[in-house]
């Protein structure tokens, strides 16, 4: 029998607060607090984005230095005395990192760019290793002395939930005997022009699943994870992924691809639909993904699970999205930190969308309706049809 996988530790910083106890508070009581109009991101008007109001620590060290990397080390010193830990149980050579990202460094590499069209020289201190995708894994590897396995996984907006299939399977192969899996992404002028050049930003904020949704909100956040295999109180129960490779931005409008992922996590994780007390829905404003993951819940969920998405309180974390929301998976599930057994609402002007399936969408206050040994799932959909799903659940150690 394959031992269970615990997720043991956690680290977050998202436009809801930075740490546990901050980010669970106004995820339960649905704030808006970190979204904010800023206008020095986008040529020609400003924009509504989620912002990580938090002092970051210097990065270390210097030549990979950037608000991504540390980001990254903001959640990682909330972690830092369990993996320290584990380092002195496994050995540093035994724990990995694997981690997404769809920004890295881009910021800084941005700034350098117009600096040297100014003036001809690039600033002080900047390298490319700054903006390299890769880089943030092994930043992180070498910010936490661990000596494992390092990557980086940027396949867009499923980057975050992704690092957990791949972690994982470095585990089962008997590569390492532990990883840290998560993620962290953060704005960046070339992507939030990217994306209001295809005219998929809200002017305002995000509004999913509503027949007015008219685009995404973009944020930033963070998250690690310390994963061994133990049975801890919250279990990564359940992995799924897809590609159905339809369009290079547009989901498939049947949603059969995230159905498949969807499936796939509940089939590994040996549970029925019917076991699922929640799920966190991609969700991101767009008139596409909000009406493709319509009719891929329905086809999954016979019954009207409840569900929401928290982008209306974060914005799309993008690279990120999948990490943070499973760390909002993991907060749920703690009775420490959730201990009214509340779920994360659903933020929206509660018009439906017609001609699609309807969908239980969570009001502030709803609580958790199942047993103890019951589960929740977190979808996060990429460009390209790169899909992932993840189910969490309460293990046996309370």
């Amino acid at each position: 029998m394959t031992p269970p996988l615990a997720l043991t530790a956690l680290g977050v910083a998202t436009p809801l607060g930075c740490g546990k106890v901050a980010t669970a508070s106004n995820l339960l009581a649905g704030s808006q607090a970190g979204l904010a109009e800023r206008d020095d991101l986008l040529f020609g008007r400003a924009v509504t984005v989620g912002v990580v109001d938090a002092e970051l620590p210097p990065g270390r060290p210097a030549d990979s230095d950037c608000r991504n990397n540390r980001l990254m080390q903001l959640v990682l010193d909330e972690i830092a005395e369990s993996v320290a830990a584990a380092v002195r149980w496994y050995g540093p050579q035994r724990i990995a990192v694997v981690l997404g990202t769809s920004t890295s460094g881009i910021a800084e590499g941005g700034a350098a760019v117009e600096q040297h069209r100014r003036t001809g020289a690039w600033p002080d201190g900047f390298t490319y290793r700054q903006q390299e995708l890769g880089n943030l894994a092994g930043h992180a590897a070498c910010y936490l002395g661990v000596t494992g396995p390092a990557y980086t996984i940027a396949t867009a907006c499923s980057s975050g939930a992704k690092a957990f299939a791949s972690a994982r399977r470095l585990i089962r192969a008997g590569l390492v005997d532990a990883a840290v899996v998560g993620g962290a992404d953060t704005l960046c002028r070339l992507t939030l022009n990217g994306f209001n050049a295809i005219e998929a930003l809200s002017p305002t904020r995000c509004n999913p699943f509503s027949r007015n949704r008219d685009g995404i909100t973009i944020g930033e956040g963070a998250a690690a994870f310390l994963l061994e295999p133990t049975d801890g109180p919250v279990r990564l129960l359940g992995i799924g992924e897809s590609s159905d490779a339809y369009h290079a931005s547009a989901p498939a409008p049947d949603g059969a691809g995230a159905a498949a992922a969807m499936r796939q996590a509940l089939a590994d994780a040996g549970l029925s639909p019917d076991e699922i007390g929640y799920v966190n829905l991609h969700g991101t404003g767009t008139t596409l993904n909000d009406a493709m993951e319509s009719h891929a819940m329905a086809s999954v969920f016979a019954r009207p699970v409840p569900a929401s998405s928290t982008k209306a309180m974060t914005g799309h974390m993008l690279g990120a999205a999948g990490a943070c929301e499973a760390a909002f998976l993991w907060l749920t599930l703690s009775p420490a930190y959730n201990p009214q057994g509340r779920l994360p609402p659903h933020l929206w002007d509660g018009v439906p969308m017609p001609d699609v399936p309807p969908l239980n969408l969570v009001a502030i206050g709803d609580r958790i309706r199942f047993g103890e040994e019951s589960a929740l799932l977190s979808n996060s959909f990429a460009f390209a049809g790169s899909n992932a799903s993840l189910v969490l659940g309460r293990g046996r150690v309370a």
